[in-house]
């Protein structure tokens, strides 16, 4: 017997989707929600929704659409808890209606059957696969349309399933299915075919490898498909082909790239998007120089073409807008940030910063943050800058001179970012034309448009490292002096980029800005004054790589004066609940780290508040696992980046830290944060735990016995900087408890020797692993020396490439008092060693002494006759140092 409505119910449901459907305000919004929670009481509410959905014909679309999507969140929420006769209606509805001739309607049951069938329902609903398959087979087109879609939408949410044993398999039958629709005579029909099979790409389904040949030459056949759908569809699955299967394309590569020229200009922009990824994934292939260097003069100028902002873009963007910070943000325009965890690095030789990892995403722009072809051309010259190096160059500079000089300012403005895009790549052949061109950029700083002002400021960062190489004078005062004026320009957007382009400054010219510093703050703490929301965020920022630039240069009373007060003031502004305060707390914590003692007077109250948000997500994570249903969980982040601003306070204030610690229980939160649940707050626990170790033991070492098992369990390098800043703690925690350390050596040193012999563990984690095995092993060469044959290789090699510092000065003390115990333990690795000492620049007298003593008794023990074999291996190099500093 068929289920069939009660008339009264069916009213009370048609009201709720007529309530829901009209704009309402919030009150409305509770009383429907509080009306859906009663209705969902009803075990066969879910009935009278599929009902309306696919039987009440007399009501609108809107109404019926809505109700099936009402029907999917229930589904989603507790699909597991439907009568099983509620459940085989629903079913059986969806199956019966899937042609509907509505497309929405259509479209509202496919939704609804893929949500059931991601229930884990695939395997529960054998006949769901073959019977929409089968309808693919129907004369009515609506029903072969509303059974792709469907498939489609089951395809994208379970590809893996569809290729597994689980279900036997059925994509032997699916796929050669697909294949035979890509020649339907409805564009509809084909483009669904092309994005099911599309699915299986990036896995290797081994059903679409075995039609592999047909697949591609069917997509051959609909390369000039008149469907823009079906033509993206084409593009989109070329692309993947790329990069799963290169050598069923290779053969074709030619005309493949000729047929991706015409599409990266295709008419429809959502074609030319995906076909301008191709270009994307290519640079990325090892063939890539060799198949598309005779291309490079026809793809050139198509990408270059590309990158000018689209008439679409510059109403979106409000490009004819020149001043607006006065306009208070929209808060969606605001996206969230997330918090970078401490991480404990060692410095190495010849340290620059690297900006390549984030080259094309600070693009500017940011309103269209969703990707579109400007962005993806911008990005693939980026990338074939980096493949071509110079030879882009011939193709470009031409192109370049026409577009920088163009009184069109779009067209001016694209050519700034073809600049910017090939900063990377094409630097060496660059230099040469920089000396003309920067001071060209910096004249573009003050053009009339905005948005070609704030295209200059990021081009002009890309060369910031070039700029800093020249005497100051030359470019880097007047790109400076520029800069800090359009930080404070009348346009949002302007400021967002110089404001982003200045902190880039800031990391290459380091103390570079120094003589400036007065100037720099007067503007930065003028834009506190005059930024809207947004901009105030990216504002700290350039505040704290300011700090992590000079360093203590900034402890000077005058510029403490300048840069406190707005901090301070915007910090008191803040309530706990604020993310604002992130981005805040971290400009603070190097603010805090750079002026040291000068950040006394306003450590008190930054402390206590630190210590107040770690307390409150503490118990609120507590209330949230105690009453899931009552409380919510807590945002950790707050935690976390209070956290790491405690180890800046401790690490700037070093000693004067103590006093604070006494009066608070940082040490008790510090063992519940050491075993949270969440892998980032135990990674800036450690860091703290060691900045604190460093700055007052006095307060950690009654903790000690309680916080090094937890230490030892958190050695687990499948969370690297958990691990990192775990094993940095416990080399500081040896450095202060000295002999007394040996009871907790055996709960960690094997994890230790095993993580610094692990095959591609990251060289930070092997670095921090060795100075830590070298400082257990100076408090406890007895403990330790036995296991010396075990790590002294990855020891040495780790590292000889680290600048002599405190930390290598301490680790190899150890490993000399270690082969004093066990010198077995180093014979067969000694070469390693005396590399390894090899690469001290400078060491003490003491330590050049032990060096000394290990390399002439090494020496004497073999003798002068295998001694000078052995040394016959040794590189020139090593050979000369050891024989200047150490007469071997």
């Amino acid at each position: 017997m068929d289920w069939q409505p009660d008339e009264q119910g069916l009213q009370q449901v048609l009201q709720l989707l007529k309530d829901s459907q009209s704009p309402n305000t919030a009150t409305q919004r509770i009383v429907q929600d509080q009306k859906l929670k009663q209705l969902n009481q009803f075990p066969d509410f879910n009935n009278y929704l599929i009902f309306v959905l696919t039987r009440l014909k007399s009501e609108d679309e809107p109404t019926r659409s809505l109700s099936g999507l009402i029907l999917k969140n229930n589904v989603k929420a507790h699909y597991q808890s439907f009568p099983p006769p509620v459940a085989d209606f629903i079913k059986q509805e969806c199956l019966n209606n899937i042609g509907d001739a509505s497309s929405l309607i259509r479209a509202t049951i496919g939704i609804l059957i893929t949500t059931i069938a991601s229930k884990g329902e695939l395997q529960m609903w054998p006949e769901l696969l073959p019977q929409l398959c089968n309808l693919l087979n129907s004369e009515d087109y609506n029903t072969c349309e509303g059974a792709f879609g469907a498939l489609q939408k089951i395809c994208e949410d379970s590809s893996e399933l569809l290729d597994s044993d689980a279900l036997n398999r059925p994509l032997n039958i699916m796929i050669p299915k697909f294949l035979q629709f890509f020649k339907h005579c409805s564009p509809k029909i084909r483009s669904h075919a092309i994005a099911c099979v599309n699915q299986f790409i990036m896995d290797r389904a081994q059903a679409l490898m075995d039609n592999i040949d047909t697949f591609i030459e069917h997509l051959f056949a609909l390369a000039v498909d008149d469907d823009p759908e079906v033509r993206k569809n084409v593009c989109r699955a070329l692309v993947m082909l790329l990069e799963v299967r290169i050598d069923r394309l290779i053969p074709h590569m030619h005309s493949i790239i000729q047929y991706m020229l015409q599409r990266t200009q295709d008419h429809d922009e959502n074609v030319a998007l995906e076909a301008c990824e191709f270009w994307l994934t290519l640079a990325e292939q090892p063939i890539c120089k060799e198949v598309l260097a005779s291309h490079l003069l026809q793809l050139i100028p198509i990408l270059v073409n590309g990158m000018k902002y689209s008439e679409i873009d510059i109403i979106l963007l409000k490009g004819d807008v020149e001043e607006d910070e006065a306009v208070p943000d929209s808060e969606q325009d605001i996206k969230p940030r997330f918090h970078k965890s401490r991480t404990v690095t060692l410095p190495h030789e010849a340290e620059r910063p690297d900006g390549s990892e984030d080259a094309e995403d600070d693009d500017d722009d940011d309103a269209l943050s969703d990707w579109n072809l400007r962005k993806c051309s911008a990005a693939a010259l980026d990338v074939l800058a980096n493949v071509f190096r110079e030879e882009l160059l011939p193709h470009l500079l031409p192109l370049l001179k026409g577009l920088l000089f163009h009184p069109e300012w779009v067209v001016k403005e694209s050519g700034i970012l073809v600049l910017g895009a090939i900063a990377e790549g094409c630097m060496q052949g660059m230099v040469p034309y920089l000396p003309e061109l920067i001071p060209h950029l910096i004249q573009c700083l003050s053009d009339k448009k905005a948005l070609v002002r704030s295209i200059a400021c990021w081009t002009l960062s890309r060369y910031a490292h070039w700029v800093v190489s020249q005497p100051p004078d030359m470019h880097l005062k007047p790109l400076m002096t520029e800069l800090l004026k359009r930080i404070l320009d009348g346009n949002k957007r302007v400021q967002e980029a110089a404001c982003s382009a200045f902190a880039t400054l800031e990391e290459e010219a380091c103390t570079e800005l120094v003589p400036y510093l007065s100037y720099i703050l007067d503007t930065l703490v003028f834009a506190f004054g005059k930024y809207q929301h947004k901009n105030l965020l990216i504002l700290y920022d350039a505040i704290g790589t300011l700090a992590d630039s000079v360093g203590h240069h900034l402890n000077q009373p005058e510029y403490i004066q300048k840069l406190m007060p707005p901090l301070i003031q915007k910090w008191n502004e803040l309530k706990d609940e604020d993310k604002d305060l992130f981005p805040l707390l971290e400009c603070l914590s190097s603010v805090a780290t750079a002026l040291q003692s000068g950040f006394l007077p306003y450590c008190e109250p930054v402390y206590q508040r630190c210590v107040t948000l770690v307390q409150k997500t503490l118990a609120q994570a507590m209330m949230y696992t105690q009453h899931p249903e009552q409380y919510e969980a807590p945002d950790k982040d707050f935690m976390i980046v209070a956290l790491d601003l405690l180890s800046g306070l401790a690490e700037g204030l070093g000693g004067h830290v103590e006093q604070l610690v006494a009066r608070s229980n940082i040490m008790t939160l510090l063992f519940q944060c050491m075993q949270d649940s969440m892998p980032e707050v135990r990674q800036s626990s450690f860091a703290l735990l060691g900045d604190l170790t460093k700055a007052c033991f006095i307060h950690v070492k009654p903790c000690i016995a309680e916080f090094m098992p937890i230490l030892g369990t958190n050695l687990n390098p499948e969370f690297i900087s958990v691990c990192n800043n775990a094993t940095w703690a416990i080399g500081e925690i040896c450095m202060q408890m000295g002999a007394e350390m040996q009871p907790y050596v055996q709960m960690v040193l094997n994890n230790l020797v095993e993580i610094i012999n692990r095959p591609n563990t990251p060289k930070t984690l092997l670095e921090n692993t060795a100075i830590t095995i070298g400082r257990l092993g100076y408090v406890c060469p007895q403990e330790v020396a036995p296991m010396l044959q075990q790590f002294i290789r990855p020891w040495c090699t780790s590292l000889r490439n680290i600048r002599d510092n405190e930390e290598k000065d301490s680790a190899f003390r150890g490993i000399c008092m270690m082969i004093g115990v066990n010198p077995g333990g180093v014979v067969q690795d000694f070469i390693f060693f005396c590399d390894a000492v090899a690469s001290w620049v400078s060491p003490k007298d003491d330590l050049r002494d032990m060096f000394y003593k290990i390399l002439h008794g090494f020496k004497d023990q073999v003798g002068e006759e295998n001694w000078q074999q052995f040394s016959e291996q040794f590189p020139p190099l090593l050979k000369e140092r050891l024989a200047a500093f150490y007469g071997v």
